[in-house]
């Protein structure tokens, strides 16, 4: 098997939950990718959204995780791709069924309203759950408005 990969990006908001969430997953042998930002002064979360969307669309990353303050300004923003299907997440459950249901390739976590703890269960939960397919299968294909 191919060794897992993973893209990052944040905003201001999320750098430094987004820092433990790259240490984590680091010390698990999982290759990462910081597409930015690099600190918490202010920053748009669109200008690191789209390249770390466009990186797992394209199948550069496994996946990818994404954080803002809310989770919501960067999550609405990576899925504006086609082919990306983010699940803000904010327990470990919820992560957990973004990708046993959805299918879910990127999570978004809201910095702000987790704990660093918080945010390693989650990204555990994720990472840790696998597709279903079945009945999801066909929900899932009627997402995209359009196909490449």
């Amino acid at each position: 098997m191919n060794k897992l990969k993973i893209a990052l990006a944040s905003d201001h908001a999320g750098y430094e939950r987004k820092l433990v969430v790259i240490k984590h997953l680091k010390d698990l042998g999982i290759e990462v990718k910081d597409f930015g930002a690099f600190s918490n002064e202010s920053t748009d979360y669109a200008d690191w959204a789209h390249p770390l969307a466009t990186a797992v669309e394209n199948g550069e990353f496994n996946f990818g995780i994404s954080l803002c303050g809310s989770g919501n300004g960067i999550n609405i923003t990576v899925n504006k791709h086609q082919g990306i299907r983010s699940a803000l997440s904010w327990t470990p459950e919820i992560a957990a069924l973004g990708r046993k249901h959805n299918d879910a390739n990127i999570l978004a976590l809201p910095a702000r309203f987790i704990t660093d703890q918080e945010a390693v269960k989650i990204v555990d939960a994720f990472l840790n759950s696998d597709f279903e397919g079945g009945r999801h299968e066909q929900r899932i294909k009627k997402i995209p408005l359009s196909t490449k």
